[in-house]
């Protein structure tokens, strides 16, 4: 896991070192091209921005949050037309957009013309539809036009970092929130430099819904993968032959067939390598919450899904809280010899 985040960490560098170069050309060069700022090159958002820096770098000037380059959301933003934010929840999105001494709406007035914010941040509804209503007014002040797309993004571990530092690309789905079509037309040929499935899913904060759930159900079909798994080998059948079983049949799902829990079963999935890596139980403790509380609000009965949440929050406050998710199978399993 180390080596992991080391390899990680020096390919992060070296997009800086690369952006660093360009941010060293002439302020009339820079000036001359489109621009792009992101904000957040954490496991999730390094990769994406890694994909669009090598697909638009010579076409659009780049900038990143950086205490070199640009110390402050409101430097990223004031100087770009497009700004990518990937943040880790609700208070952080709340914090980089709205603070009024650094956020990115402070960096409005700053700057011309017109600003297109995509959050691929998986946060609650309400808080996507408060940033987006907040940056578009504050937008609107500083006589700029200003939208905003909620743009939660699904396909498992977005980037693996291959052992030579590079990154091995993985299709994404975006399930996007805002204003109109025509918003969601103009972000497109960004996005798709990252993911091959765009849906525009409505108005600000959709895109939100539709991604809480899908990770409510992808944590439910996770424990029924381990359950259903546990029931059979302990049971006495083989793990690899249930597994076919299972995935030629109608209890087929990403869980068994791409992402299996079971270790042994597939190679290159964190169940492999010791539940390291891959989507953490406390992210998926995250994403089942906000699911439950949007339930709450309205009126929605999930029960499975709370149950869910029980569940994975008892796995995240003990030794396993910091391992993938599908180590619900391993939490599940009393025979922990065998499955170390």
């Amino acid at each position: 896991m180390l080596a992991r985040s080391s390899r990680l960490g020096d390919a992060r560098s070296a997009l800086h070192t690369q952006i660093s170069a360009l941010w060293g050309r002439s302020y009339s060069e820079r000036a001359s091209k489109p621009s792009i700022g992101f904000i957040g090159l954490g496991q999730m958002g390094y990769p994406m921005a890694s994909n669009l820096f090598k697909a638009l770098s010579d076409t659009h000037a780049v900038t990143v949050f950086d205490p070199k380059l640009a110390p402050t959301p409101r430097d990223v933003a004031s100087s770009s037309d497009f700004v990518l934010t990937m943040l880790p929840g609700p208070a952080q999105v709340r914090s980089v957009y709205m603070d009024p001494e650094s956020g990115i709406t402070a960096g409005f007035k700053h700057r011309k013309g017109s600003v297109l914010l995509v959050d691929w941040s998986t946060i609650d509804a309400k808080t996507a539809v408060e940033v987006a209503g907040t940056a578009e007014a504050k937008g609107k002040e500083a006589g700029l036009n200003v939208k905003c797309l909620d743009a939660p993004v699904s396909g498992g571990t977005l980037k693996r970092q291959r052992r030579d530092g590079r990154c091995c690309s993985r299709d994404l789905t975006f399930m996007i929130g805002g204003p109109d079509q025509e918003t969601f037309d103009r972000a497109k040929p960004f996005l798709e430099h990252m993911g091959k499935k765009l849906y525009y899913c409505g108005k600000p904060g959709s895109g939100q819904i539709v991604k809480m759930a899908n990770n409510m159900l992808l944590g439910i079909s996770m424990i029924g993968a381990a359950e259903a798994m546990n029931l059979g080998i302990r049971n006495g059948v083989d793990a690899s032959l249930l597994a076919s079983i299972i995935n030629t049949s109608s209890g087929r799902c990403w869980s068994t067939d791409t992402y299996n829990p079971v270790p042994g079963v597939m190679k290159n999935v964190p169940s492999d390598r010791g539940y390291e890596g891959g989507f953490g139980v406390k992210l998926i403790v995250k994403d089942l919450g906000l699911a439950v509380a949007a339930a709450h609000e309205s009126k929605s009965t999930v029960a499975i899904g709370a149950m869910a949440l029980q569940l994975y929050c008892q796995i995240a406050s003990g030794e396993f809280g910091d391992k993938d998710f599908s180590v619900v199978f391993k939490w599940l399993n009393d025979n922990s010899q065998r499955y170390q």
